[in-house]
């Protein structure tokens, strides 16, 4: 079966998946999807025994144009060496559930997973193509996708990466990542507004046709590292099946046995990269979509309505603070049976009215697979303290949003866990919310993050990522603080630094 991708938008827009890669949003502003997902079945029982780069070498192949050569050469480059763990990803056993830990890499986040592979794969898809313009990669970030993929594509060759985020409204070691950013190909932009805005200021620059011609005469063609595009997709998606064989080698589960998993969510990326899997033969049970107080995804899985109109909250678990979560387009896409135009339509409400109602059967649809809770930040705070006593595992203010919805599943609404065992994807490293973990604790009256990280140590024995702690010797290289309305001509001004 040859491999095609279209617009969630339109199936007249088809692309090769090396195309796809490349162009990342769909010239509607679609996204990129596979119309047979759910034919392309993956052999778990030949995963067994299999390390991660293996896994992950099974999966890739389902959905790019690669031979097993480029594929296996992508996921070396990408990851050999990288983490410090022996494999990429990390499955603990609490009492009465599973940690996924994905924050052992060069960032202390899950977006290592994409935003690692993501380059990896363009450089291949450029050859493959013989694409004669560079890529700019145009990102947004709520907080960990800027500095992985900023890693991810630095010093790359034929490509640049110009990253946005919502000024103020990150943590501060999520902003210092990026502003010590190093590399003769990378740009910063902080924005004065939300992520929505980043992200809203990003996706209009991809489809701005001025903006294209400017760019074409520079011999350089657009291209996004958020989770829009499909490369990000693909490589998260292995680690779902990397989980799952855990616990069956660990005997913990039978082949075939369902699971849950429990997923810290804003963008949907993350989520979506399981159901993917899902659609590709592993057994699930049901996702659960953990929102923080930003829960317009909790309210969706509940309602069947996606209302962005609401109030933009800034919480503790900032990578989760987004009120228009751009995946949930692909999932609507396969639960309308792959029917573009109703997603278009719900697309045009949501830019026009602010909001769309799905149909009872896409609802029904959905809610086969999917559930939802949300938690405040005082949530949050008690569930770090009580994990971490209970447990004397430290979880990172997203992955405690996650705890506490799963939590008050086993409590409340034991039928919809179905007595299967649960893996929580734990995002990220605490020591990237140090002040805020330390809060928990005892009050924190130290202004200095790295005097926090140590104080935090000290009281937890919990290691120090090298990656942060080394960040306090690191020199502020990027400091632009613009409008929405400038990011036009900071990007021609970055580009022009670059290329001198």
């Amino acid at each position: 079966m040859s491999l095609m991708y279209e617009s969630t938008r339109t199936k007249k827009i088809n692309r090769t998946p090396s195309e796809s890669l490349l162009n990342g949003l769909s010239p509607d502003g679609g996204l990129f999807v596979l119309r047979d997902l759910d034919k392309i079945k993956i052999n778990i029982n030949s995963l067994i025994g299999k390390n991660y780069y293996e896994i992950a070498s099974e999966i890739l192949k389902k959905f790019l144009d690669f031979n097993d050569e480029d594929i296996n050469s992508c996921i070396f480059d990408a990851y050999k060496g990288k983490f410090v763990t022996d494999e990429p990803a990390n499955l603990v056993t609490l009492k009465n559930a599973h940690i996924l830990e994905l924050f052992n890499g060069p960032t202390s986040a899950f977006k290592d997973f994409g935003l690692l592979m993501l380059p990896q794969l363009i450089k291949k898809a450029l050859v493959k193509s013989s694409f004669k313009k560079d890529i700019l990669i145009l990102t947004a970030t709520s907080g960990d996708t800027g500095k992985a993929a900023l890693e991810g594509f630095k010093n790359v060759d034929r490509t640049k990466i110009i990253v946005f985020y919502p000024y103020q409204k990150v943590s501060k070691i999520q902003e210092l990542q990026m502003l010590t950013q190093e590399g003769n190909n990378v740009g910063v932009g902080a924005i004065e507004g939300n992520f929505d805005d980043a992200q809203n200021g990003v996706k209009n620059l991809l489809t701005d046709e001025n903006f294209i011609k400017k760019l074409d005469h520079k011999n350089i063609q657009l291209s996004s590292a958020n989770s829009i595009n499909i490369g990000r997709l693909a490589a998260q998606t292995v680690y779902y099946f990397y989980s799952y064989i855990k616990l069956v080698e660990n005997n913990k589960i039978k082949m075939d046995d369902k699971i849950n998993f429990v997923v810290p969510t804003g963008n949907f990326g993350n989520i979506l990269s399981g159901y993917y899997g899902l659609k590709m033969g592993l057994p699930v049970n049901k996702f659960i979509c953990a929102s923080n107080s930003n829960n317009v995804l909790y309210d969706f899985l509940n309602t069947g309505i996606y209302n962005k109109k609401r109030e933009f909250l800034t919480t503790i678990s900032p990578s989760m603070d987004i009120l228009i979560s751009s995946n949930l387009e692909r999932l609507l896409y396969y639960a309308s049976n792959c029917n573009n135009e109703y997603v278009a339509q719900l697309m045009d409400e949501l830019k026009e009215k602010g909001e769309y109602q799905v149909n009872n059967k896409i609802f029904e649809n959905i809610k086969e697979y999917f559930a939802g809770g949300f938690a405040d930040d005082m949530d949050t705070k008690n569930t770090i303290k009580k994990v971490f006593e209970n447990e004397k595992y430290l979880l990172d203010p997203h992955t405690a949003v996650a705890y506490k919805i799963f939590s008050d599943y086993m409590e409340k609404h034991k039928d919809v866990l179905g007595g299967f065992e649960t893996v929580i994807l734990s995002t990220a490293s605490p020591y990237k919310f140090s002040k805020d973990v330390m809060d928990v604790f005892k009050d924190v009256s130290d202004t200095n993050i790295f005097t926090i990280m140590e104080q935090l140590y000290e009281m937890t024995k919990v290691p120090i990522p090298n990656d942060l702690k080394n960040l306090a010797n690191k020199k502020i290289l990027h400091n632009n603080v613009i409008k929405i309305s400038q990011m036009e001509e900071l990007i021609l001004d970055i580009l022009g630094r670059i290329e001198k």
